[in-house]
């Protein structure tokens, strides 16, 4: 009886002692982030409340820009390094805006952004780009902020343990992200359908979570959560008044299976921060996230009491510690493995990474490198992770996702000179031989043009490229006298380039030499015996031949609207054959068919853009271009009165295509001929909102039609009036430009007054140009 008792009395301290300790045993705190683009900025001042009130999550599940937001709270950022991250990001440029012009190689720089819209073929069969925006700025940003936690492979080993959530687009199925790598996990999760590429992985692709479940708190409740808190901005089915667009629509249809569950998953939040009465913005308002910001402090003040309760009631149990790992910002890469290359394309892609093994490198080292190999065109996207060896070495693995080797691009064009333009390009890489390129393009038009180039690099660097190009254009020219068009010409021009280069940085320049061929056919549009022209001719034929050498130097950051960099460029050219047919209707002004005396060029062209403000740029520019002629010989034709089609071309708004032409805004197009010119440019280019531009500009030049020596006696004391073609002159422009950078390209508007003629020309233009 004695011992019964004594078993009675053990047992029940036994059972009081557990109850006390489950009593004690601190609850599961899982933090639980919606997806909703810009709007998920809104979750970070909850991140803040919950650093100054010593609330660590024991998990962290985050959607798309939750998962951005979670994953980086996870391995160790405190909510206010989050919010200074957000703030100073490029949205634009991080967000769609692509690869920076500046990385891409100096002899592909001309091809870039040039289409509108382009489809591969591989195998007998087609394939679309698929997206809408360009990720690699995105990927990158996120590999270098998750650098710290390189090393760590499963999440659970984060400072916080983390789920990131994405659909599985081939089994239509919930895809819960726990292992890998985490800047993978975060860009997978928000893989918005037909606005980001579906990321591969294993045997699937993944798409965005928000697809299946937005606000994932059903999947921290089968994780063991006690204490669920979870932050919503993305919220259920839209109501009937706001589905009046298109994005609507398709964002509603797009998710059902998120947004029926929704309500259910609110409902299981302990503590629910809804955002959704506060926030004024809508997914893609990145521009606004200051804006955003402050109206998630709304509803996380509003759950003010009920965190502070919470900290109260694990106040006194020991929490996980949060802080970014202290990861050295240098490492020794052991090995480098790349994956998914071409064994064309690899000897290319090896010289331009520049990454050598048993070298040390830091992360912006790593993605320097990946941007070279990015800049050579020959990939849709470049990614990158470490791995542990076994012999515990740090390596990485480059997988690239090669572009099939033929494409066929197409934009379309308008302008007021040379009108509607659909342009067609058929681009061939690696097919008639290793580390080359073949372009076939077309200008269908009024007045069309086409381009057939063959480029090859080579050399164990491959700094070494040639380049052979026949260039064909039918215009119809203007001629202008007084600044008024009288009569028009038909112009068909035929150029025939090659070059031997070799790249001093493979991003920004090179020099080099060619041989280049233009044959000039021009002819009057109609027939002069009945309709006689301004110039009486029946027919102009010019063929020249030149040889030359030339340097070129280009680190401008973007290809429209740049912003930041420099464009210089220089060449000589000396003629090696000048040969002029010409026949005249007048039969008192005798025909000729010689040879004109040979000439020297001598071209320089700079132009520099400085950010002076934000959003305001300031924009320098400087021409000069001589022609140095020998003396008449016997027989001769003077090239002062027959070399037209090679000397230079000033007018015009937009760069074009053709050798010997430059922008002059105020002119028409090709309007002013010349011998000799020097220019100034000086413009600012303002960036008031969103896409568009205000570009105010002024042109001022000194030309000359006859001689150097006669030009330079009067450079800085012109006396002529241009339009009359005799007299060094002054030519000067005043204007401004409003431009907007739209899905089929730039848009400019244009007004400029140009001097001797006192008139004030209009210009419009859209689309992507004929390349120049």
């Amino acid at each position: 009886m004695k011992k019964t008792f004594c078993l009675f009395i053990l047992l029940f301290s036994l059972c009081i002692s557990l109850n006390l300790f489950a009593q004690d045993k601190k609850p599961k705190v899982v933090l639980v982030l919606s997806g909703g683009g810009a709007k998920g900025i809104a979750h970070i001042p909850l991140l803040q409340k919950l650093d100054s009130l010593h609330i660590v999550p024991d998990l962290i599940i985050g959607n798309s820009m939750g998962s951005i937001i979670g994953g980086l709270y996870a391995m160790g950022y405190s909510g206010d390094s989050i919010a200074s991250i957000t703030k100073n990001i490029d949205w634009d440029k991080i967000l769609g805006g692509g690869m920076s012009l500046r990385n891409v190689s100096v002899d592909e720089k001309r091809e870039f952004q040039r289409y509108l819209a382009g489809i591969g073929i591989k195998d007998g069969k087609t394939k679309s780009t698929g997206a809408i925006l360009n990720d690699q700025n995105l990927r990158e940003y996120l590999f270098e902020l998750t650098y710290p936690v390189y090393n760590v492979k499963d999440f659970d080993n984060l400072p916080i343990p983390f789920r990131a959530m994405a659909t599985d687009l081939v089994e239509g199925k919930e895809v819960v992200l726990s292992k890998g790598s985490l800047a993978f996990a975060m860009r997978a999760s928000m893989s918005l359908p037909a606005v980001f590429k579906p990321m591969p992985y294993e045997d699937t692709v993944l798409v965005d979570g928000g697809v299946m479940n937005n606000f994932p708190t059903d999947i921290a409740k089968q994780m063991g959560a006690d204490i669920i808190i979870g932050s919503d901005v993305g919220g259920g089915m839209e109501p009937k008044e706001k589905l009046d667009n298109f994005a609507t629509v398709l964002m509603q249809t797009s998710t059902f299976p998120s947004n029926i569950k929704n309500p259910d998953n609110r409902a299981l939040c302990n503590i629910l921060v809804d955002h959704l009465p506060n926030l004024r913005f809508s997914t893609a308002d990145f521009g606004k996230s200051d804006e955003i910001y402050n109206d998630g402090k709304i509803a996380a003040s509003k759950n003010l009491p009920a965190l502070t309760a919470l900290a109260e009631k694990i106040k006194g149990h020991q929490q996980r510690t949060h802080q970014l790992p202290n990861t050295p910002n240098v490492f020794l890469i052991d090995t480098i493995i790349y994956k998914n290359i071409s064994k064309e394309n690899m000897p290319l892609v090896i010289a331009r990474t520049n990454l050598k093994s048993h070298t040390k490198y830091t992360p912006k080292d790593l993605i320097a490198g990946v941007n070279r190999a990015m800049g050579i065109n020959l990939f849709n996207q470049i990614t990158y992770n470490y791995f542990i060896n076994e012999e515990g070495k740090l390596g990485i693995i480059l997988n690239g996702f090669e572009q099939p080797k033929n494409q066929l691009n197409a934009s379309v064009h308008y302008d007021t000179y040379r009108g509607v333009g659909l342009i067609l390009n058929y681009t061939a890489r690696n097919v008639l031989a290793q580390s080359s390129r073949l372009l076939i393009t077309a200008d269908i038009a009024e007045q069309p043009k086409g381009r057939i180039q063959f480029q090859k690099n080579f050399g164990k660097k491959k700094d070494w490229w040639w380049a052979s190009e026949l260039y064909a254009a039918f215009l119809k020219q203007e001629v202008f006298i007084d600044g008024n068009s009288v009569d028009n010409m038909l112009y068909d021009a035929i150029e025939f380039n090659n070059e031997f280069n070799r790249n001093i940085n493979p991003l920004k320049n090179y020099i080099g030499f060619g041989l280049n061929y233009n044959y000039a056919k021009i002819k009057p549009k109609y027939d002069p015996y009945y309709n006689p022209n301004v110039f009486f001719i029946t027919k102009y034929i010019f063929n020249s031949l030149e040889v030359n050498m030339h340097y070129s130097y280009n680190d401008m950051d973007k290809v429209f609207f740049a912003t930041n960099g420099t464009i210089l460029k220089a060449n000589v050219n000396r003629s090696i054959l000048t040969d002029v047919t010409v026949t005249f209707i007048d039969p008192n002004i005798a025909n000729a068919s010689d040879a004109t005396n040979g000439y020297t060029k001598l071209g320089f062209g700079f132009e520099k853009r400085v950010p002076l403000k934000k959003k305001i740029n300031g924009m320098i520019g400087f021409d000069a271009n001589y022609i140095f002629q020998d003396k008449l010989k016997n027989n001769q034709l003077s090239f002062t009165d027959y070399g037209y089609a090679s000397k230079y071309f000033l007018g015009g708004i937009i760069p074009f295509s053709g050798s010997n032409r430059f922008t002059f805004p105020g002119l028409n197009e090709d309007e002013l001929n010349v011998t000799q010119f020097t220019g100034v440019k000086l413009g600012a280019q303002i960036n008031p909102i969103g896409k568009f531009y205000l570009t105010p500009h002024l042109n001022i030049a000194t030309v000359g039609f006859a001689t150097f020596n006669d030009y330079i006696d009067n450079i800085f004391n012109p006396k002529g009036n241009w339009d009359n073609n005799t007299e060094e002159s002054l030519v000067m422009s005043a204007g401004a430009s409003v431009s907007y950078q739209s899905i089929l390209g730039p848009i400019h508007f244009d007004t400029s007054w140009i001097n001797d003629v006192n008139k004030a020309r209009v210009f419009f233009s859209v689309g992507l140009s004929f390349n120049p």
